[in-house]
Order: structure tokens, then sequence, then C-alpha cells
């Protein structure tokens, strides 16, 4: 590892220049680079997560914490990982203090490995509009996580609102275990589905997205059922043309799949890490279709596919944003004197 402190960008691509000739055939083969944007106290999480997706799709790991926007003096500091701790990739942590952190761009675009695809994932609360943040906007694929935000459902809600093809959210990625079995209990029959309950808290986003699912899939508007029982969903319910009932009922790290005049059973609905899901996000660089397809229905705006896939980005100084909040707080507190 090459640790570098209160730096410049050009130093920093010296020193993994520098380090990759050194590892010789560790550092080749880079199949995209992985973005990620992440406070400081879940850079470890973060990395832990990005070493069990890398060990599947090699990758160039830049990590950008920002620091202390207001900070008068700025600041780079920089840790430079080539096939160490980090498993099969080459890592950069970069944390930038001040006004660098509002252009972390500066930083990281000559880090991009050449010719390969980008992804950017916000391990946190992302940005509202995902154009703001140009380590968005120069992504081909920006991975969200709306489970971090303090309304899950209404950060999805803003997800369908500020969508482009490209996009996806880590709540999506958590249902296809469920979407999976859903699926795979019409391998044995073509009947209609005319009627689907989902029983989830009303607070769970996975939930919002698969009543979105079995709404894009089927053409039916499915019910919810809010539970405080369970802290993620517990059942899908579907009801058949022909009078057959599947239920699926989630049991610990097991599914319960129940038929109408069939045996129950036992199926796997096990809880992944969060490096498996993005892992299996970083397996497909195009724009899910299917994944729009649910989140326009959940939220019933339609077209989403449809959108424009390249974003502009529009620059949004957060610093000047709350200073200005706060000199409208301190005048309407003072209005009534006099």
């Amino acid at each position: 590892m090459i640790g570098l402190w209160d730096t410049t960008g050009n130093e920093v691509v010296k020193a993994l220049a520098a380090e990759r000739r050194s590892a010789g055939g560790v550092a080749s083969g880079m199949a995209l680079t992985l973005i990620v944007v992440v406070d400081e106290k879940r850079v470890r999480e973060a990395e832990a997560a990005a070493t069990i997706a890398a060990a599947a799709h090699p990758c160039r790991l830049v990590v950008v914490v920002r620091s202390d926007i207001e900070r008068e003096r700025n600041r780079l500091d920089a840790e430079i990982v080539v096939g160490g701790r980090l498993g099969p990739c080459e890592a950069v942590v970069t944390r930038m203090y001040g006004r660098l952190a509002l252009h972390a761009e500066s930083v990281v675009m000559p880090l991009l490995v050449p010719d390969v695809p980008v992804v950017t994932w916000w391990h946190g609360e992302p940005p509202a509009e995902i154009a703001t943040d140009f380590l968005g906007v120069v992504a081909d694929r920006r991975i969200t996580d709306s489970a971090q935000a303090a309304d899950p459902v209404e950060a999805l809600r803003q997800r369908a609102r500020d969508y482009a093809p490209g996009d996806t959210d880590l709540a999506w990625t958590r249902i296809t275990p469920w979407r999976t079995l859903v699926a795979g209990a019409f391998d044995t029959t073509s009947e209609q589905v005319t009627e689907a309950t989902v029983v989830a808290p009303a607070t769970d986003p996975t939930a919002a997205l698969m009543v979105g699912w079995l709404s894009s899939r089927l053409g039916i508007t499915p019910r919810r059922v809010d539970t405080n029982e369970f802290p993620r969903m517990r059942e899908v319910q579907l009801s058949c043309a022909n009078g057959d009932q599947l239920t699926l009922t989630r049991e610990d790290s097991m599914a319960v799949f129940r038929r109408t005049g069939q045996d129950d059973r036992a199926l796997p609905l096990v809880r992944r890490p969060l490096g498996d899901e993005l892992a299996e996000e970083l397996r497909r660089l195009d724009a899910d279709q299917v994944y729009a397809e649910a989140l326009g229905a959940t939220v019933g705006l339609r077209g989403l596919e449809q959108r424009p896939a390249q974003r502009v980005h529009v620059w949004k100084d957060p610093a000047t944003a709350r200073r200005a909040e706060a000199g409208v707080t301190a005048h309407s507190g003072t209005s009534g004197e006099g």
C-alpha cells in the first residue's frame, strides 16, 4: 500500500502507475471502473463489499470520501492498493477536504481505466438528483440504495422521478431471489394470475418494487398488506383464474411455498451479503428495462425506459445552499421584532 498525504491528483496518478508496474500481472484485465461515494464512517464496509464484487469483476476501485467542504484549505489524501487486501483490483481511496470535495471529478477522471465502462455506487443516501453529481453523470451505470434514506419509499419515488436508463437500486437487487421463486412457480402451469397480495412493513422499498414488478409483468394491481411483525417483506400471495392459490412465506433463511393441492415445499431464500448484491449489479452494464418498468409501475410513472440515457451535469453548491437556507431562517426569525 502507498499512502499519500496532502498530495495532488497528478501525484496520485503517478503513484498508481508505479504500483501497477510493480504488481505486474495482478493489475491487468480490468473489466470496469467502480467509483464508490461514501462517508468516512462507512469506508471499510464499502471496501469489504467491493472486495467480494471484485472477485467476480476485476476492476479499478476509486473510493471518494468528501469531508468538511467548508474548510478554507483544500486537501487531498490518498491510499493506493494494487492486488492487496482488496483482492484482484486496483484501489485508490481518496479523501477530499474543502472545496476540492465539490470537484471530485478533477481527481477521479484521470484515474478511470480507458475504454471500459464506469459504474458509480453511492453507499449511503444518494443525491436527490444524480445530475448534480458529476461522478454520476460520467457513469454508464449508477447504483443507489433507497434503504439508506430516512424515508425509503419516498426515496424510491424520487429515484423514479430522477430516473435515466442505466440507473438501478439495491432494493431491486434484494428481490431477485423472490422474483426467481415467483417466476419458478409458473414453470409447470400457464394459469393467469388474477390477484396478488404483498405482506410487508409499510416502509420496505423491496416490497414496493415487488408490487411494481408484479403489476408490470401481470397487468394487475397487487394489494399491499402492511405489517409491523417482521422487519422485511414477509409474504407474496397469488390467486389464479382456476382458483389455485400460491403463497411464498419467508421463514428466516427459507421460504415456504404453498400451492393448492400440493404439499408445502421449503425453498432457499437467503439474505445475501452486500458484496454479492453489488456483484449482481456489475454483471450487466446496460440499462435494466425490467427494473425501469417495475419502478414506473411502483410510483405510477410510465415510459421511464424511454427517457434519454445521457445525463447533463447540473452544478449545485451544497455549501452555498446551506448558507442561503440559514440566512432565510435567520431573517424569518427576526421579522417580527420591533
